[in-house]
């Protein structure tokens, strides 16, 4: 996974929606991006995995450092959107006010980089179907990769879009046309049911692969697609599967976990892999957009803590989490770094902070997806919908940050926990969403939530323009 001599070049170059091909760029290692293959390429033979790893390498593209911060954090109640007055960072004013539109850049970029990496999904499972390995194991274990890959993706699409097309390469008029949602979370759960069978467990994994996908990612993914559901036996029953698997804890240091010594740890069941033995091509400025801004700073100190997360985590009496979560202005971090009061912002986000690679534009910071404490938290949240335990998996959770245990906990209480334990990891907007508490959140943070409307996030306005006949979702 951290294979630094891997050089990706694409062999397809299919046409996707917006136009967009589902070639592949280079995988952690900043070489030059070819879109087709040149003459002198003819003849040469691509391992499939070159073409897995590419769909991996998406992750690291400068979108998902700063328009999927736009989109899922500044638009929420945790975040505002920092750097300067003056600075609206393209359109993280607009996304941080909800004033956004089908023209809002963040939102085009995520919807033609998630159709971008789905496609290089499906060119890499039909290449390796097509290949003729003779190694079983290798030959699924791709396979499953590429379809957790494509899962993840096509999650995040329904997320934030509702009804979408669902991309085949046997039929390119299904590009554009949007499927019910409910199809959407078929085909989704399809895809992991079939990446659980065909994925090792985290330790079978050599560790020179370890950071790729899994049984137990597959499995917590689907938990976590489950509750979106409201499947809550089923979210409840796949949460089970990992817990019983023997293969994930908890840290028992919270803060430990974005930091060096945290990267793919006993917590990790999925995380964007940026850091090597050398450090070339992390996740494209992540770190450096969210970096503490101004005199003595870093970075450009987007994506700040809200005054409304910082009172949350004080009214819990939350000092573990709070700590490991936000950076102060006039604080020693626990690299010995001192943050200047000359900073220009109060708080950033120590989740996103580099030790290693300070301010660098391809940093070393890998970005957590999907870890044990959220699969506890999915566990508690179900139990309490079908009236099993919910106590128990909760209280693992606050008992390590040293918080008292609740004996007969309710939904709220479980939502109020995921948000102070899974704060900045890119989920409280759809929390808030999919819990019907986005009118309340956002007045309490002093933004109008329009009901019927901002549940969705609008269908592009340059897709609308290329394909008239997709719709545009209501009230938009």
């Amino acid at each position: 996974m951290k294979n630094k001599n891997i050089i990706l070049k694409c062999l397809l170059s299919g046409s996707l929606i917006l136009g967009l091909s589902s070639c592949s760029s280079s995988f952690l290692e900043d070489v030059e991006s070819r879109e087709k293959v040149d003459a002198v390429d003819a003849g040469t033979v691509y391992d499939p995995v070159m073409f897995v790893n590419g769909t991996y390498g998406m992750l690291t593209d400068w979108d998902y450092a700063f328009s999927w911060l736009g989109v899922t954090e500044i638009i929420s109640d945790n975040a505002d959107k920092g750097s300067s007055a003056t600075d609206n960072g393209s359109d993280k004013l607009i996304l941080d006010n909800l004033e956004h539109t089908s023209a809002t850049g963040s939102i085009s970029a995520m919807w033609t980089r998630f159709y971008k990496t789905i496609g290089r999904a499906n060119e890499s499972i039909k290449y390796t179907e097509n290949f003729g390995l003779t190694d079983q194991a290798y030959k699924n274990r791709l396979i499953g990769e590429a379809k957790f890959l494509r899962a993840l993706h096509y999650f995040w699409l329904v997320r934030m879009f509702g009804d979408v097309p669902i991309q085949t390469l046997e039929d390119s008029q299904s590009w554009f046309v949007r499927k019910p949602k409910a199809e959407v979370y078929a085909y989704i759960e399809q895809d992991l049911l079939d990446a659980i069978t065909l994925l090792p467990k985290k330790s079978e994994y050599a560790s020179a692969d370890l950071g790729r996908a899994t049984q137990g990612a597959a499995q917590g993914l689907l938990a976590k697609v489950y509750l979106y559901e409201q499947k809550w036996q089923q979210a409840y029953d796949m949460a089970g599967n990992v817990m019983t698997s023997g293969q994930y804890g908890l840290e028992s240091n919270y803060a430990n976990i974005w930091r060096l010594s945290g990267e793919n740890g006993i917590e990790s069941l999925f995380e964007v892999q940026a850091r090597g033995v050398e450090v070339a091509h992390g996740v494209n400025q992540y770190s450096e957009t969210q970096g503490a801004r101004g005199t003595g700073g870093w970075g450009w100190g987007f994506n700040i803590p809200s005054q409304n997360l910082l009172d949350a985590f004080n009214a819990a009496g939350d000092s573990v989490r709070r700590d490991a979560t936000i950076i102060f202005r006039g604080e020693t971090l626990y690299d010995g770094r001192l943050v200047p009061n000359t900073v220009e912002n109060p708080m950033y986000n120590e989740k996103a902070y580099s030790s290693a690679s300070l301010g660098a534009g391809d940093g070393d910071k890998n970005v957590r997806i999907l870890r044990y404490a959220e699969i506890l938290l999915i566990r508690a949240e179900a139990a309490a919908r079908i009236g099993a335990d919910a106590a128990t998996p909760l209280n693992l959770v606050r008992n390590r940050v040293g918080l008292p245990s609740i004996s007969n906990p309710t939904v709220q209480q479980i939502w109020n926990e995921r948000r102070l334990e899974l704060a900045f990891e890119h989920d409280r907007w759809f929390d808030i969403v999919r819990t019907g508490q986005g009118k309340s959140a956002m007045s309490a943070n002093g933004k109008n939530f329009v009901v019927g409307k901002h549940e969705l996030f609008p269908i592009p306005n340059a897709q609308i323009i290329q394909t008239p006949t997709i719709g545009q979702n209501p009230n938009w």
